[in-house]
């Protein structure tokens, strides 16, 4: 009962912000998302570089199972992890040079296959994204210090 009136809590506001203090509370974080955002799929993480995408990423898809090492993708775009026999496909697209390189990679069947989709460096992608989402925006408070922004779009 908690994770659909968390959910609720999300649908009725606009975004929530989490502050972390340090990569021990960042598990937490990652678990307070997902039940907020339970029945979602696709996730988009806007943030500087160095802001901790995909560190953030890396405790959501050991929150929902993953067991093997979770790394960015900037050269291949995306990579594939298990999570419990589903699915969980991580893009980041900093290095496309052209949107074409995103429908190269057939971004359409990751994206619409209902599975669970990260997404580093979306405005890259502007367009592509389907219509419903969560945005999760990073903000840098100090070194060991995000504000996670968490928005139902």
């Amino acid at each position: 009962m908690k994770s659909s009136r968390f959910l609720l809590f999300l649908q009725l506001m606009e975004s929530i912000k989490i502050q972390v203090n340090g990569l021990t509370e960042l598990d937490l974080a990652a678990r307070k998302i997902l039940d907020l955002a339970a029945h979602a799929h696709i996730f988009i993480f806007e943030g500087d570089m160095g802001a901790g995408k995909t560190t953030l990423i890396k405790s959501l898809a050991k929150v929902m199972g993953v067991t093997e090492v979770v790394s960015s993708p900037t050269f291949s775009i995306v990579n594939e992890y298990d999570a419990k026999g589903k699915p969980i496909y991580h893009f980041d697209f900093y290095r496309i040079k052209n949107i074409q390189e995103a429908y190269d990679i057939g971004y359409e069947e990751y994206f619409y296959s209902g599975n669970t989709c990260f997404i580093e460096w979306p405005e890259k992608i502007e367009g592509l994204i389907p219509e419903h989402y969560i945005k999760i925006s990073i903000e840098t408070l100090a070194e060991n210090e995000r504000l996670l922004s968490i928005s139902k779009i």
